[in-house]
């Protein structure tokens, strides 16, 4: 059977792969399991739970609470707020374990949930897999006073952005900005932030009513945003996803300023003030080129790893670094966090533009984008990729075309009879025409 718990939690489709007794079990499992482990030992259990404003939500973050308390876990209910302000929340409460209910930026009709350890770190692979084995076992029901207690924790966005703002190297007065909160979680505090932080705030995809999460709007949908920024003549506007753990800009002339560009940008104020650990970024394979490149003249080392954010945290907390992320925008700063944060992303880059007084177009100009073509290959046998010696000797020959000024990359797809063939050249033609041959091979190769 496929494991349970992927890279970012349990997560399907609400109500069928994703229902109240699955959530339900799995919160008593998991409080089974970090009790086992000694994390309960000598006082009473608390978590936070909280989740986005999907309609599923509602009935999934009531199993989860109701699961912990029948096993015996205070619950703090934290209600709607993004991903990274639960985690931090069951740092700050001193809680034992957090839940959030949340699908990220996929459709609202999908739900997800993910478990923090105490500090709000993600739980470790084996306490997962020890909580999937745990499903649906015999135990001892505890009643009386022993059932858990849940309470609302209703300053929990307060705290939150009281700890964001006060982490913000520069306030952000005289700028004018676009907010485009997906009508998702960061509906709750994105705004409050950065007004609170002295920018003038124009806020779009902020009334979430249960449906319209991810629709048409947040990072995944930046037209409506581009046009805005323009139509109003605003500094830059910042696009979240559904549970606003993830931040894409656009600048002054609506143009996109992707996760490569915007953690360009952070590393190369972070090792400016001297608190870039190690003068090391970490991002995956699917980073460009171009800001490898750019980094490198800077005297910034980048270590990649593989597509998941989950990888790219596994490694700074390997090497201890401080800064890492993807190209999708979910960026991690370990100095005040323990995940991907959204809306501290987009302070922290407000607060750059606003502390050297260069326009946003200006600062991602530190790098240049090699055109990238990504190509899925479909119906084919991935499992004989690595073996196949004519796809790598086709590979070894689009490297030596490409030399210093591109590169190639097959990955295999961790659901799918897929393999996904990408090429970052100068010129985009070269990539598609090179993307093309490979594509070809492998499909004469592979297909199945």
């Amino acid at each position: 059977m496929a494991r349970l718990f992927g890279t970012d939690g349990v997560r399907g489709l609400a109500n069928q792969d994703i229902t109240a007794e699955l959530a339900l079990d799995l919160s008593v499992a998991a409080a089974h399991v970090l009790a086992e482990v000694g994390e309960f030992n000598g006082h009473r259990p608390v978590a936070v739970v909280g989740r986005d404003p999907r309609a599923s939500g509602e009935f999934l973050s009531a199993a989860t609470m109701a699961g912990l308390a029948s096993a015996g876990v205070d619950v703090r209910d934290a209600g709607v707020l993004p991903t990274p302000a639960i985690a931090y929340l069951v740092a700050e409460q001193r809680a034992d374990l957090g839940a959030m209910l949340s699908a990220s930026h996929n459709p609202m009709a999908d739900n997800g949930i993910k478990f923090f350890a105490r500090g709000g770190q993600k739980l470790a692979d084996e306490l997962e897999d020890a909580i999937e084995q745990r499903l649906g076992e015999q135990w001892q029901r505890p009643t009386g006073a022993g059932v858990g207690r849940i309470t609302p924790l209703a300053d929990g966005a307060d705290r939150y952005v009281t700890h964001l703002l006060s982490v913000l190297p520069h306030r952000l007065d005289g700028l004018r900005i676009v907010l485009d909160a997906a009508h998702g979680a960061a509906s709750v505090v994105a705004p409050q932030a950065f007004a609170e932080a002295g920018a003038e705030v124009t806020v779009i995809g902020n009334e979430p009513d249960g449906i319209n999460i991810n629709d048409g709007f947040g990072s995944t949908h930046l037209d409506r945003l581009q046009a805005e920024v323009v139509k109003i003549g605003a500094d830059f506007g910042l696009a979240f996803d559904g549970d606003a753990d993830r931040c894409l800009a656009v600048d002054g002339t609506g143009t996109i300023v992707d996760g490569d560009q915007i953690m360009a940008i952070l590393a190369l104020r972070m090792k400016e003030q001297g608190v870039l650990r190690g003068d090391t970024l970490v991002a995956t394979v699917m980073s460009n080129l171009g800001m490898i490149q750019a980094l490198d003249s800077a005297g910034i080392k980048v270590v990649q790893t593989s597509v998941g954010d989950r990888y790219v945290l596994e490694s700074m907390k390997n090497g201890g670094y401080s800064l890492g992320g993807e190209q999708s925008g979910h960026v991690v700063m370990l100095d005040h966090g323990t995940t991907g944060d959204g809306t501290l992303t987009g302070l922290m880059l407000a607060s750059r533009v606003a502390e050297t007084r260069r326009t946003l177009t200006e600062l991602a100009a530190v790098m240049r984008h090699f055109p990238q073509v990504l190509i899925n290959v479909k119906d084919v046998d991935k499992s004989r990729l690595d073996a196949c010696m004519a796809v790598a000797d086709a590979v070894r020959s689009a490297e030596a075309e490409l030399g210093q000024t591109g590169r190639v990359l097959l990955r295999k797809s961790g659901t799918e009879p897929v393999i996904r063939v990408m090429v970052e050249a100068e010129d985009v033609d070269q990539a598609q025409l090179i993307a093309g041959r490979l594509v070809d091979v492998v499909k004469a190769e592979l297909a199945l």
